[in-house]
């Protein structure tokens, strides 16, 4: 026999800045998601695969973006059968409903031969147009002519190779040696 653990809830205010304060800009808030499921699986001993993150946390940490996460979050933790669901501070996790019951929904509802009958109706129907509609349909439908754009095999030759260059006046250096050679 399977013995249930019994329930347990706690409260933790979770500190996620050294987290992702290593990790890129662009990924910030990925790396916050990851270090609040780190921490849960840390502190509430069981497996990270194990840890589920409620929708409302996850909405507060991807609130401002993927740059800047929240520094801190108040989350509250419940361990049923070694999964913990985590929640914003003061939210409740959604419950979902269990596979028994979907499939107790499905049989009362409608037995399977009525719905085949059904969508073999709906295709008759389909088929059924009026050829004036598709005369309508043809016209509409009717695909422009694409244009053809050649390529080029080679890009045209530059005819000059190298730019005109002005012709540069002499350094300074040289001026002073000039006017020191005309003064004498």
């Amino acid at each position: 026999m399977m013995m249930k653990m019994a329930k347990t809830e706690r409260i933790y205010n979770v500190p996620l800045r050294r987290g992702f304060q290593r990790a890129v800009s662009y990924k910030r808030a990925k790396k916050a998601v990851k270090t609040l499921k780190e921490f849960m699986a840390r502190h509430m001993k069981c497996d990270y695969e194990n840890v589920k993150l409620g929708p409302i946390v996850n909405q507060e940490i991807w609130k401002r973006g993927i740059k800047s996460p929240p520094h801190h979050v108040k989350v509250t933790a419940i361990k049923e059968d070694d999964v913990v669901t985590v929640e914003l501070f003061g939210h409740k996790y959604p419950q979902t409903e269990t596979k028994k019951e979907d499939k107790k929904n499905k049989k009362d509802t409608k037995p399977k031969t009525e719905e085949k009958t059904k969508t073999k109706d709906a295709k008759v129907e389909e088929k059924e147009v009026k050829p004036t509609e598709i005369k309508k349909e043809v016209k509409t439908e009717t695909p422009k002519p694409k244009k053809v754009s050649e390529k080029k095999d080679s890009k045209p030759k530059k005819t000059s190779t190298k730019p005109a260059t002005k012709k540069s006046s002499p350094s300074k250096t040289v001026k002073k040696v000039a006017k020191k050679k005309s003064s004498n």
